[in-house]
């Protein structure tokens, strides 16, 4: 159980917060305030659990402190909503699609003996909180790393690489100590163990969690740190450069040593792109990745995913692997058949959206990508709000893009590619992070800017009379 630090740490991050603001600008506070929060803040099962609320931890409660802190220092942004017509349905989508989930699962589900509640209205109200912070992330990063038309918008984006950076660096420390001795840093911390541990043992070693959910969690960051050193080598114009590459070098060393064959992947596809590739391809690959994966359930459900071949290949590089695949899509394959009998909606909470064995009394379903998550708790219309989201901001900035008048800020690629390759890793996990959020409106608002720059009607050519 965590210890009376953990619940300390997380009751006094809205102060932590509140100096933050007092101290730099509002984009960099809250860019700081948020990466910093997701980093040290202790993870599940830590939190506040008040009646009739979500839980309160690692991901609400930054972002509460967030708001907290602009109300009292008086910086709330103007124009919090986007003007994108489809984003707005979209978070409309993902706040209220609980009710209808609670509207067609009012009933108990049995397996055998063993039955599960129906759902009841304050989970369904409970739920739709639960999101409000997410889109308020979302909204934030939209308004705030993106000033007005006239600002530079790099900036903003600026900030999140450098804030990924730099966090891989500190983070790093922590991550090789636990490479050495075992995660034991959440323990020593804050009390207890956040994970199963035979899960971080790997390749006759340990993969790092330090104060996230699991090591798959801390081997993405660390692929996300690598590719933004080399953003910041390729587009900083300064005697740092060499620096960024020595540091990329040392980060991706580090990334080898989390011992996620999935992550390690990302970073062998995005590294080169990062550095060789210019912004607007890079915008077209990242769309690229975006639609594959916004699709595979799509795919999966009419039988057409290559699963086969995916396991072969696998295979060819471990059979632990590949039989950890297997396992994966063989239980895709039960959820996807469950989730069938619930289409539109889902089956709600309580883990309706499994399988129960009725002899034991326990799940013979396990749930590890987040797509199959929200497809069988929310249903399809669950499912276009959540990922409609993360994807809408990526097609609109193609979309922008193309255009011959649109200036692209340098750093929007690299950033792009790294939201991405999370939808890309929401297929056999669920890293849906604060961070995920962060990334999707900090696009959403580079592109709506850069839409008004190229649509402002040129200034009409003053007369003169002689």
């Amino acid at each position: 159980m965590p210890n009376l630090f953990a619940y300390f740490m997380l009751a006094i991050w809205p102060v932590v917060t509140l100096v933050l603001f007092r101290q730099m600008p509002p984009a960099r506070a809250f860019v700081v305030a948020m990466v910093a929060g997701y980093l040290l803040l202790p993870p599940a099962p830590a939190s506040f659990d008040f009646p009739l609320l979500p839980p309160l931890g690692k991901s609400a409660i930054p972002t509460l402190s967030v708001l907290l802190a602009l109300g009292l220092t008086g910086q709330w942004p103007a124009g919090l909503m986007p003007r994108s017509t489809m984003v707005r349905v979209l978070i409309a989508v993902f706040v209220l699609t609980p009710f209808l989930t609670y509207a067609t699962n009012r009933e108990p589900v049995f397996f055998g003996p063993i039955g599960l509640p129906g759902m009841r209205p304050f989970e369904a109200l409970a739920l739709a909180i639960q999101n409000v912070p997410v889109v308020l992330v979302f909204l934030l990063a939209r308004s705030l790393l993106t000033g007005s038309a006239d600002n530079d918008t790099n900036a903003g984006l600026r900030l999140i690489v450098l804030a990924l950076f730099v966090g891989g660096l500190a983070y790093s420390l922590p991550m090789l100590v636990e490479v050495r001795l075992s995660p034991q840093i959440n323990r020593w911390i804050y009390g207890y163990y956040q994970h199963d541990f035979a899960q971080t043992m790997r390749g006759g070693g340990f993969r790092p969690l330090v104060f996230l959910n699991h090591g798959l969690w801390a081997a993405f960051f660390a692929m996300m740190a690598v590719v933004a050193a080399v953003a910041l080598w390729r587009n900083e114009a300064s005697e740092n450069r060499g620096l960024y590459l020595l540091a990329a070098g040392y980060l991706g060393a580090v990334l080898v040593l989390c011992k996620s064959l999935g992550a390690l992947a990302y970073g062998l596809v995005l590294v080169p792109v990062t550095a060789f590739v210019q912004p607007r391809r890079q915008i077209t690959i990242a769309v690229l990745l975006a639609t594959l994966a916004v699709s595979y359930p799509l795919v999966r459900s009419a039988g057409l995913a290559p699963g086969n071949w995916l396991v072969g290949q696998a295979a060819r590089i471990s059979p632990e692997r590949a039989n950890s695949l297997q396992f994966r899509l063989d239980n895709e394959a039960i959820l996807l058949e469950r989730a069938r009998e619930k289409p539109a909606f889902g089956w709600g909470i309580w883990g309706r959206n499994q399988i129960i064995d009725p002899a034991s009394g326990t799940f013979a379903t396990i749930t590890d990508g987040r797509w199959i998550i929200t497809l069988g708790v929310y249903g399809w219309l669950g499912y276009l709000g959540e990922f409609g989201l993360l994807f809408w901001p990526l097609l609109l900035l193609w979309r922008t893009a193309r255009h011959p008048g649109a200036e692209m800020p340098a750093l929007v690629g690299p950033v792009a590619l790294i939201l991405a390759i999370n939808l890309i890793d929401l297929l056999p996990n669920a890293t849906l992070t604060p961070l995920t959020w962060l990334i999707a409106g900090a696009i959403l608002g580079t592109a709506e800017r850069a839409q008004a720059l190229y649509r402002r009607p040129a200034p009409r050519p003053i007369r003169t009379v002689l």
